[in-house]
Formats: C-alpha cells, structure tokens, sequence
C-alpha cells in the first residue's frame, strides 16, 4: 500500500501544507495552536466530511488528497450565508465516518455520551426502519386479500355437501324414470303387434302425437325457463334489497377531503421548515463546537492580539487567561463558558424542534389515515352504488326475458291445445289404450331429460367448486408464509436494537479492556421502555441507557450514572462508545482513515496500547499528540512535527 499525499490551503490556521501519509499510524506532535487540528479537519473534509473552516484572512479553502493512484479534491468558499462546498471527495456519504471514524473532541458520538443523552438515535440512525414499515403494510394487504379468498372458497366448500346429495337423488330419479319408461315402451310393443292391420290410421296419429310431444316439450322448456328467470329476479331483487340497506348503513367519514388534503399539506410544510431550521442548527452547532476547539486550541484566527500591534504568544495568552477568547461574530471578548451555555441552548432548541417533528409526524399520520378511511369509504359506496346499477340492468333485462317467454308460452298452450283436439278425433277405442301408453312414455322421455339436464348441470357446479379448492392449500400455505413474514418482519426492528446494543457492549469491553482504565471496570448499554408522548397519545418506545460499573478502593463493584463522573472519565466513556462504533460498523472496510484528537484523559501507554490495536483495522490512523505524550509513545510512528502556518 502506497502513501497518501495532502495538498492542503487556507484550511483553519494552515496556510499551505503538503504532508505525506504512510501506511499505519502518523502521530501530529506539537503544542496546541500548531495546526494539528487544522490538518485533521482538512483530511476530513476531502474524505467528505464538512467541519473544516475558511482561514479567517481568505474567502476560499482547497483540499486535494492523493491516495491508491486516485485523486480527491474539495473546495471551500465563503458566502454571505455562509461556506458552501464542490469538488470529488472520497466518500459519497460521510455519516458513519463522522459520528465513528473522524474522532475529534468536537465528535458528535463522543459528546452525546458526555451530555448522557439517549444513543438510541445514534446507534440507530443508520439502520432504515421505514422501508422494513412499508414491507409490513404490503404484507398486510396480502393477508388481506388471501384471507378473502379463503373466506369465499369455504363458502364454496359448505355448498358441496347439498350439491352431492342433490346429484345422488337426481340419479336415482334418473334410473327410476328410465326404467318406467323401458316398461311403458314394452307394454306399447305388445299392443302394437294387435292393431298391425290399422297401421295407416295409427301412423297419422303418432305423427300427430309425436308433433304433439314436441311442442309439449317446447313448452315445458318455455315453462322452466321462466320458472328459472323468476328465480333470478327474486335473487337479484333481493341483491338490490340488501345493496341498497348496505348504502344506506354505509358511513362516509365526517371528513372534508379537501380540508383534510390541505391541512396534510400544511402539516408537510411546517415539517419541512423544521428540518430547514434543524439542519441549520446542527450546522450552527457543529459550527461553534468546532470554533470551540480552535478558540481552546489556540487555532482560530480570532485570537487576541496585544495592544502595540504585535500579536502575544499562545503560550502567553493560555497562561494569562484561559477561558476568554474572541466572538467570531461581533468581534468582542467573551467568556468561552457563555459561549458554551449559547450552544447548549441551541441543544436544547434543536431537541425542541425535533420534538415538534414528531409531533408533526404522529399528526400527519393521524390525518393520513383519515384521508384513506375516506377514501376507502367512498371506493366502497362507489362500488356498491355500480353494483345496484347493474343490478337493475339485469332486473330489466330479466323482466323483458319473462314477458317474451310468457307470449311464447301462450302460443305453446295454444298450438297444444289444437293438436291435442286434433288426436282426439284421430282416436278411436281400439286405439285408446296405446294412445295412453304413448302419452305417458311421451311425458317420461320429457321428464327423463329434464332429469339428466338438472343433474349435468349439478355435477358442473360441483367440478367447478372442486376446482377451486384445489387453490386452498397453496393459499393458506401462503398466508402462513404472510403470517410468518410479518412476525419476522415487526421484530426485525427489536432484534436489530438488540444485535446492535449487544455488539457495541462487546467492542466497549473489548476497546475498555485495550485502555485497562482503572477508574471504570464496565461500560454497557440496556435497552429499556420509556413512556413518550406520540401526538395526543401515550405510548411506550425502547431508549438506550448507558451503564458504567465502577470499584471501591476495597474491590466492591458498584454502578454509576454518568453525570457523577467527572469530566476526564466522561471523555474515555465517550471515546470508547465512538471507537465501538467504529468496530460495529466495520468502517475499516470503507474509509481508509480514522482520525482522532483530544486524547489528553489518558496516558502514552494507553494510547500507544489503543493505536496499536487499531492499527490493525485502518490504512491509515492520524491521531494528533502533545509533544510529550508522543515522546512517551513505546512504539515509533510516523511523525509530523512541522504543519504549514
């Protein structure tokens, strides 16, 4: 692995500077005020990071970083609302790598934990929650959806039994018919044989008789159906019946879309401006704290220069008064703790804002659901209201059937009617007795096809239902995939809390053990229920609370909270959750560098102990060292001891 190269220019204090980066740790050794800080921001900001700062005599700020035979850039210029940024830096996306890998005093990790603040946020912040939401939606439409179609063929499946039955009676009555009908057909055999003789007369008449059967079976088939198209109209009037008590019982919400389409809107609006006014107070925060480091460092451009024009050594100035500085906004001087308390109230009025969003979001999904129980309200009565239309269609349509077929039946009865005086006069006593027994064998053949048109049409509907079900196993099959997905998926978020927790608690322990810090055995996380308020409601949500296990003198282990710590314990704490972040997220595997700064709470032989160790992960670690706890280093490192001024 090749050295990495720096071009850096109007960067903090540093004018010009090119430094040459090997592989392994560098150690920036020197005194406060000598740009160690400068060249740490600027190798973050060309990795993609934006806490570097214009030098305060230039309007323009560049960063170029040669590494792996590839080329980044960044660009810095000041505008009259502030620094805006262009150019090729490493990284796309510099969230990671600025809350656990650009670890400076100014470190967002490191300072929530110093603030004892909730690290559910941090820990969780790069995990996408609502897309695993969206998935829980979609899953739950699709139970929707197949719970209704098994709902439907469970009704299908109750309706088999009767069909069974019913096609079991039809084919007795089917065999039954067709053996009269045999015995009728014998019997007709028997006295055609004695009549052979009248042969002509009894043709005549069986042509009659036979036209008679047609028009008799025509008229039953013209009975039947009307019988049937009643049927329907009885079905579909009581359709319309229960459609129309469905449309009357239906409730539209008491819901104006349009109020409702606007108030979402507005709510949408007000929540883009608070995180307009959120982003710019993080910024401004971040902004400050940094300005804080410098101003504490010794290398912020607005350092109090002495009355003859010369400008006093830091040194001096630390030794003359160290908690006083000047404003890099009106010029004045000021105590740096007011400065502080300034930016602690923007805190406090970023948690407030954020509080709002959350207020906002619970209200915008509030109305969100009300806009779609409206409409879904009103998808329904659409549907029942072309439900009824085409109902009413169809009962027209059947109407006109039945007044067509009752005509065709009147013309049926009349054309029977004549045919059947037309046999009686054909009829004579020696032919009485088979007129009957055609009649009969006549009605039977009539009846016998009736019977096995009901039972095709039974045995239809039953291979039709069967077919149907032969969908039910792969459908609650699936419903039970459905159901087992949905489980899977609303835990997801419990167990991705609970694997992130338990890995940050190892690595703690693990970086905790590397520092052997005498003053705190453990540092841990639980994850705990705390009641929030969500809108107008109450509800319970996990919180990240941290632990820290310490020993008496006589080796009896007690737990702490952090406010009773004091402040150089607090540091480690937060130093040592921001590096188990950095193990967590494997960040060694997408940014090459890991900075770090501020390391002053703990000795050499802890920080040699810590940077051996992470010098195994990154390519390059730059951490920046008083020039005595450099010298104490047990290891020799790359040293940079002359930064650009």
């Amino acid at each position: 692995m090749s050295s990495a190269t720096v071009d850096v220019e109007n960067v903090g204090g540093i004018d010009e500077a090119r430094v040459e980066i090997p592989p392994g740790v560098t150690v920036l050794a020197g005194p406060n005020a000598s740009n160690k800080t400068s060249l740490l921001r600027a190798l973050m900001t060309v990795f993609g990071s934006d806490e570097a700062s214009i030098k305060g005599d230039a309007d323009e700020a560049h960063v170029d970083l040669e590494i792996d035979d590839e080329t980044y850039d960044r660009y810095l210029e000041r505008t009259g609302t502030g620094v805006t940024t262009s150019g090729d830096p490493y990284l796309d996306d510099p969230e990671l790598a600025d809350l656990f890998a650009f670890l400076l005093r100014s470190n967002e990790a490191r300072r929530s934990v110093e603030r004892d603040v909730d690290l559910r946020e941090l820990i969780m912040r790069p995990v996408d929650t609502e897309a695993i939401q969206n998935e829980i939606q979609r899953l739950q439409n699709e139970r929707d959806q197949v719970d209704a179609d098994l709902d439907e063929l469970e009704s299908l499946k109750r309706q088999l039994p009767d069909l069974e039955q019913r096609k079991s009676e039809l084919e007795s009555e089917i065999e039954e018919t067709r053996e009269e009908l045999e015995s009728v057909e014998s019997e007709i055999e028997d006295v055609d044989a004695s009549v052979e003789d009248q042969r002509e007369e009894r043709d005549e008449l069986e042509d009659r008789l036979a036209e008679l059967r047609d028009v008799r079976s025509d008229l039953e088939d013209v009975r039947y159906e009307i019988e049937t198209k009643r049927d329907r109209l009885d079905s579909l009037r009581e359709e319309r019946r229960e459609l129309e008590e469905r449309d009357d019982d239906l409730e539209a919400p008491d819901v104006d879309p349009e109020d409702v389409e606007e108030h979402i809107a507005d709510l949408r609006s007000r929540k883009q401006d608070l995180d307009a006014e959120i982003s710019e107070l993080q910024n401004t925060i971040r902004f400050n704290e940094k300005m804080i480091d410098e101003a504490q460092d010794g290398t912020h451009p607005a350092v109090r220069t002495t009355t003859d024009g010369g400008t006093s050594s830091v040194t001096d100035q630390l030794l003359e008064d160290d908690t006083r500085t000047v404003c890099w906004t009106c010029g004045s001087e000021v105590s740096i703790d007011r400065i502080e308390d300034t930016v602690e109230r923007l805190r406090d009025l970023r948690r407030d804002k954020v509080d709002s969003v959350d207020d906002i979001e619970d209200e915008l999904d509030e109305y969100t659901d009300r806009k779609a129980e409206y409409e879904r309200a009103q998808r329904n009565r659409d549907q029942i209201q072309n439900r009824l239309a085409r109902t009413e269609r169809e009962i027209e349509s059947t109407e006109d059937a039945i007044d067509r077929l009752t005509g065709r039946k009147e013309d049926l009865t009349d054309e029977v009617e004549r045919l059947e005086g037309e046999v009686e006069d054909l009829e004579s006593d020696t032919y009485e007795e088979v007129l009957e027994l055609h009649r009969e064998a006549n009605d039977l053949e009539y009846e016998l096809g009736q019977l096995e048109g009901d039972r095709d049409e039974v045995v239809a509907e039953i291979e039709q239902i069967e077919s149907e079900l032969d969908r039910q196993d792969d459908l609650e099959e699936r419903r039970e995939e459905i159901q087992d997905e949905l489980v899977d998926l609303r835990t997801r978020i419990d167990r991705i809390e609970e694997n992130a927790v338990e890995e940050f608690n190892d690595h703690m322990e693990e970086v905790l053990g590397i520092l052997d810090y005498e003053n705190i055995d453990r540092i841990w996380i639980e994850i705990v229920e705390r009641e929030v308020r969500e809108g107008r409601r109450k509800v319970e949500r996990n919180s990240f609370e941290l632990h820290v296990i310490r020993s008496t003198d006589g080796g009896v282990a007690y737990e702490d909270t952090v406010d009773h710590l004091s402040e150089s314990e607090r540091e480690v704490t937060g130093l040592v959750f921001a590096l188990a972040g950095y193990l967590v997220h494997d960040l060694h595997e997408e940014v090459p560098l890991m900075v770090l700064d501020a390391l002053e709470p703990i000795d050499s032989d802890r920080i040699s102990r810590l940077l051996e160790y992470f010098e195994s992960y990154v390519d390059y670690l730059v951490v920046a060292l008083l020039p005595e706890d450099a010298e104490a280093l047990e290891v020799e490192h790359t040293r940079i001891t002359d930064i650009g001024g």
